[in-house]
């Protein structure tokens, strides 16, 4: 049990930390983790940045920085003595997320995120799957291995075939795509099983673990929830910018708060996902697709979950009437119930983020 006495928390963004220098996500990392010190202003914080990154603590008085030079998780393993609470940004590839949240638990700092096991669902689309299976619709879907000599190709191919023979009437559309990526890296989509060829061992190499899923044509939209001890309160519904181009996907930004049709559907799809998963907790996002195809008995497929700070969170502090980040540790600590953030939660006007280039632009309107 965390001591909710004391006002100082160790903060850090994982790429901020590491001192990654990809310029496509650096303006996302720098603004999520900019949004979080902006939330935590009443806290006494420690954040760990590399030097590359140490002018993202500038302007705050209430934060020490603590610059490291070397890899975020090793430095973790030997110097979290004296720290007794954290909160952080970080994404699933390479198991980061995971890694991260059991170094926390491992030392038993007490963590304002999902823990290690949601994190290992979450981060795993198949664990996700088998988890939430006949809870949430979900598009039909298996995993496969790529082997170096091509046996996942005739699995993939006999796959379509059986999905295809239960709907015979409909066009199957699949989608492929790595068990663990984010923000639509490496997804292909098929709209023939003939387009399958072994050209895609160009992005899925020999041993690549992949995701094989019914392609649901619709709309991409993501909820956005605060999450503690299996309750769930939803904070919006965001539109999310997909470019498909040349069997390629690719996210681009959102727009939120978004008004949209089977709005209680929608939420009650996101609400029950999060609820039925043990360990979420604090910000989550969820990936939703909103079938266009009327004849489907289905308005809304779960497509993933985000057990963690998603972009979404920059546009949301920006217009919210109340401190997302504050109200997460404070209802996590037992300070405010789930009925007095629920009536804390509202929003003034609507946030529209894109990457350009290398540059999250972020409108209020």
């Amino acid at each position: 049990m965390t001591n909710t006495e004391n006002n100082s928390i160790l903060v850090f963004e994982y790429f901020t930390a590491s001192g990654e220098n990809d310029k496509c996500i650096s303006s996302e990392a720098e603004a999520l983790i900019r949004s979080l010190l902006d939330d935590l202003k009443d806290f006494d914080v420690s954040i760990i940045l590399n030097n590359t990154y140490k002018h993202v603590a500038d302007g705050y008085d209430n934060v020490t920085p603590i610059i490291i030079d070397g890899n975020l998780e090793e430095y973790l393993k030997d110097n979290l003595k004296g720290f007794e609470k954290a909160i952080y940004i970080a994404a699933e590839n390479d198991n980061h997320l995971y890694n991260i949240a059991k170094i926390l638990e491992d030392n038993n700092v007490f963590i304002y995120n999902s823990n290690s096991e949601a994190c290992f669902r979450t981060s795993d689309k198949y664990e996700l799957f088998d988890a939430l299976y006949n809870v949430v619709p979900q598009p039909l879907t298996n995993k496969f291995k790529i082997d170096p000599k091509g046996y996942w190709k005739r699995a993939v191919e006999n796959l379509y075939k059986k999905w295809q023979a239960e709907d015979p009437l409909s066009t199957l559309k699949i989608i492929i795509k790595p068990i663990n990526g984010v923000d639509c890296e490496n997804v292909v989509i098929l709209d023939s099983i003939d387009d399958l060829s072994y050209d895609l061992e160009k992005i899925f190499p020999p041993g690549s673990r992949i995701l094989v899923q019914e392609y649901i044509e619709g709309e991409d939209l993501s909820v956005s929830l605060i999450v503690n001890e299996g309750k769930a309160i939803p904070l919006s519904i965001n539109k999310q910018f997909v470019e498909i181009k040349e069997d390629f996907e690719r996210y681009l930004g959102g727009m939120l708060p978004y008004d949209v049709d089977f709005e209680e559907t929608i939420l009650e799809v996101a609400v029950k996902a999060c609820e039925s998963l043990e360990g979420l907790k604090g910000f989550v996002g969820v990936d939703l697709r909103l079938n266009t195809n009327e004849n489907d008995m289905y308005n809304a497929y779960l497509i993933e979950i985000n057990s963690r700070f998603t972009t979404p969170y920059v546009g949301l502090q920006k217009i919210a009437e109340f401190n997302i980040a504050k109200g997460i540790i404070d209802w996590v600590d037992g300070k405010i119930t789930q009925k007095d953030l629920e009536d804390m939660v509202s929003f003034k006007g609507h946030v529209e983020f894109k990457k350009v280039k290398d540059y999250l632009m972020i409108e209020e309107f």
